[in-house]
């Protein structure tokens, strides 16, 4: 019986499953194919989510994605792939793999050699989200250091803004950097109405008990140093490819395929978006690429044509806690709805990106959507495209 293994178990992971047992699907049960998705993990943890102050809510579980479309889960850690053995390794156990998709993810880039770095938080992962709510729960008037003005640096920021005092800091001379001027001017707005002070052209060289000092010397007050800067594809990809690009991600074609029997997708492909772009680490893209990549893999084996990773027009919802939010389009990121017309799109999308479960025919019919269809945008659009 012919196996596609896949390695992840985020946005990227769990659509490349849908999208194989959707290949699977349309052979009419003339083949048999089997589908393992190996992740650690129990669910789907939806990292866009897990700014807001309840990051338990931003969870699926896996089980009822996977066992209505017939995959099976192993929960496991992989540590190595041998490509020319076809085989991967989880937790010491060999498995064997027809067609092997690669969405293992990302994970933020911990800063080395900073005194006092192990207490610092981040909203990365499920469980650092959680120990900063924790640690914060019950507290007055907190002081936060949030290090890093990008897209997840700034949410937590102002979400955080709404509870205590905030300071956010970068190295960057402008906020907001990573986005460029298009939202800008609305993104300081927000930040003077929500009273988040901004160190700009620093950063923090040390976190101690109830304190940080930054980069210009100075020592503020901090009940929790926040972390949101960098991030890199999982490590395996190095397995796959010694031509990674600068955020370790594999090259691949525009059917996601690496290698003959290697597809990549999500945070660990370098896919291009168009001639002058390549895709994002973000669930905007990771769903996509996941839809398509496991759908090939599959598709590769049971004789079904191949599909083209084909990007959707690129959109952004950047939440600013009780300052609303910003909607933009494009890759020049033009502002089409801010504040509380952008608050509700941004609600919307975060109830978007909520995979079906629990009915094989409404998943089987979501993987074959390659985009997430918004049909609330603001008046003066009238497209749906692809959600952040």
């Amino acid at each position: 019986m012919a196996h596609v293994v896949i390695i992840g178990g985020g946005f990227a992971g769990a659509w490349s499953a849908a999208g194989a047992a959707l290949a699977r699907e349309r052979t009419n049960g003339d083949t048999d194919l089997r589908i393992t998705l190996i992740a650690p993990g129990e669910h789907l943890v939806l990292r866009p989510r897990l700014y807001e102050p309840e990051p338990e809510l931003g969870k699926v579980e896996l089980s009822r994605i996977l066992e209505p479309i017939g995959v099976e889960h192993v929960r496991a850690w992989v540590s190595a792939i041998d490509t020319g053995r076809r085989v991967v390794v989880a937790d010491g156990q060999e498995i064997g793999y027809d067609r092997l998709v690669l969405a293992a993810g990302s994970k933020l880039v911990r800063p080395e050699g900073l005194p006092g770095a192990e207490r610092l938080f981040d909203i990365d992962t499920l469980e650092g989200a959680r120990r900063l709510t924790d640690h914060l729960r019950g507290r007055e008037n907190f002081s936060v250091v949030v290090v890093g003005g990008g897209f997840v640096g700034l949410e937590a920021a102002t979400e955080l803004a709404g509870r205590g005092r905030v300071l956010l800091v970068d190295r960057s001379q402008t906020v907001a950097a990573p986005l460029g001027p298009g939202p800008r001017e609305a993104i300081e707005a927000a930040l003077d109405e929500l009273g988040v002070e901004r160190r700009l052209g620093t950063t923090v060289t040390e976190v101690g008990d109830g304190y940080a000092v930054l980069s210009d010397g100075t020592r503020v007050e901090a009940d929790a140093v926040v972390w949101s800067v960098g991030m890199r594809a999982s490590e395996l990809t190095g397995q796959i490819s010694g031509e990674l690009d600068h955020l370790g991600r594999v090259p691949v074609d525009q059917r996601l395929r690496a290698l003959p029997e290697v597809f990549v997708a999500g945070d660990t492909a370098a896919a291009a978006f168009d001639d002058e772009h390549m895709v994002m680490q973000a669930c905007q893209h990771a769903t996509p690429l996941g839809k398509v990549a496991g759908y090939n893999a599959a598709a590769d084996l049971v004789g079904v044509p191949l599909r083209d990773f084909t990007p959707g027009p690129y959109v952004t919802c950047l939440d600013l806690g009780a300052a609303g939010a910003i909607f933009t389009r494009g890759w020049d990121r033009r502002v089409m709805a801010s504040g509380t017309e952008g608050k509700e799109v941004k609600k919307r999308i975060n109830h978007h990106i909520h995979p079906p479960v629990d009915d094989a025919t409404k998943i089987l019919a979501a993987a074959d959507r390659v985009y997430i269809e918004l049909p609330f945008f603001p008046r003066d659009e009238k497209k749906p495209v692809a959600a952040k």
